[in-house]
């Protein structure tokens, strides 16, 4: 069975086509600006790369266009749409709903809906890549991914908040964490390396979003996102954790609306509202290097900041046998790797920085002296989502 896997952004789709017989990754592509008069599919064909500069109005246009890649003569990656056997989406917000991946119905579709108002930019692509998918392939089965699901392990002492009981009786209001299936695959995989399953693993998500996972034995019972992904960790665009009374005083100086102050925290905080560089920390390295002050503070408050949370991490586990650091960032950013490190000596986590010198591929990165295992193990949501969507369709 083929598989295609969507993961739609704001602006953006990644996908996948697998071929989970084969155990084989056909293809891989970036959808970007979707909606904007500049959008290209970054496209791989079984390690063939190229840029394709195409427009996509919406997801059922960028969805076509790369079907229609799919069948063209040029790439002959399938012969029709009805190789595809499944198509699995990832979908951010789950709620308390969904402790798994379910098959795609009216009622799933409706319960996504429902979770809107807890992921306001995310949940309504995901349910775009659906609708574009009921057009483009009505008869293919399709299931749901929730990033959500793999954190509904988590205790109640950690995912309540401390307010009044009501909100989180009558609304759930509570921490829910994202990032579920990138560190279920981290997970998974760690264990694998290590040969064992009783692991007390901390996993670091870092790209333009970001979020920490405390995992025991494979199951998370802590992580930093919270009722949104607004909430932990400073991110690319996002601001993390803040005091909230921060928040109506702000609004009130400026005389900023809600949706306005929901925007800012989300688009125009975390590195880019420090720095005033860049969301992208590949520039905001190159300005630290060269020694502009706002991105030298943005980077070093953030690997801080990411290191205390680290340490909340091991309250949670009571103690970590392996740290690993995964995400566009985690996997290449070797200064922020070493930075982080630096703060967490005194819990004997120690890195060697020949080893640590490489980006994009899984490695080991502690020194022999560490007390603690570090790794860097690049994610794949992707295959995590293709495997769901498989099980679920062959059992149908």
């Amino acid at each position: 069975m083929k598989v295609l896997v969507l993961n739609c952004g704001s602006s953006s789709l990644k996908c996948q086509l697998l071929d989970m017989e084969k155990n084989e990754r056909i293809m891989k592509g970036n959808y970007e600006r979707i909606g904007g008069n500049r959008s290209s599919l970054r496209f791989n064909v079984r390690g063939n790369k190229t840029v394709i500069e195409k427009p996509a109005r919406d997801y059922v246009e960028a969805i076509e266009n790369i079907l229609n890649l799919l069948v063209s003569a040029e790439y002959n990656v399938i012969s029709s749409y009805d190789e595809i056997g499944a198509v699995g989406h990832r979908i951010v917000h789950g709620g308390e709903k969904y402790k798994e991946s379910v098959l795609i119905d009216d009622t799933v579709i409706d319960n996504i809906k429902e979770c809107i108002t807890l992921a306001p930019i995310h949940n309504p692509a995901g349910l775009a890549g659906i609708e574009a998918c009921k057009q483009l392939l009505p008869n293919v089965p399709m299931v749901a991914a929730f990033d959500t699901a793999f954190h509904q392990t988590i205790p109640e002492k950690a995912y309540i908040y401390q307010l009044p009981y009501k909100f989180y009786k009558d609304y759930k209001v509570r921490k829910y964490g994202f990032h579920g299936c990138s560190h279920r695959y981290v997970a998974g995989r760690t264990q694998e390396i290590l040969g064992r399953y009783d692991l007390k693993h901390i996993n670091c998500h870092l790209g333009s979003g970001a979020s920490l996972c405390a995992i025991n034995s494979g199951v998370s019972v802590d992580t930093t996102m919270g009722m949104t992904p607004l909430a932990g960790i400073p991110m690319g665009t996002r601001s993390g954790d803040v005091d909230p009374s921060i928040i109506p005083i702000v609004m009130k100086l400026y005389d900023i609306k809600p949706d306005e102050m929901l925007k800012i925290l989300n688009k125009e905080s975390g590195a880019w509202g420090v720095s005033g560089v860049s969301d992208d920390f590949r520039d905001i390295e190159r300005n630290a290097a060269l020694g502009d002050k706002r991105s030298i503070l943005t980077l070093e408050s953030r690997a801080y900041t990411i290191a205390q949370y680290i340490g909340k991490m091991i309250v949670s586990l009571q103690g970590v046998d392996v740290l690993t650091f995964s995400g566009g960032v985690g996997e290449n950013g070797m200064e922020e790797r070493e930075r982080i490190c630096k703060y967490l000596e005194c819990f004997g986590i120690r890195i060697d920085n020949q080893r640590n010198n490489f980006k994009g591929k899984e490695g080991l990165i502690s020194s022999d002296d560490s007390r603690v295992k570090v790794y860097v193990v690049p994610t794949n949501e992707e295959l995590i989502i293709a495997k769901d969507t498989y099980e679920i369709v062959k059992s149908m």
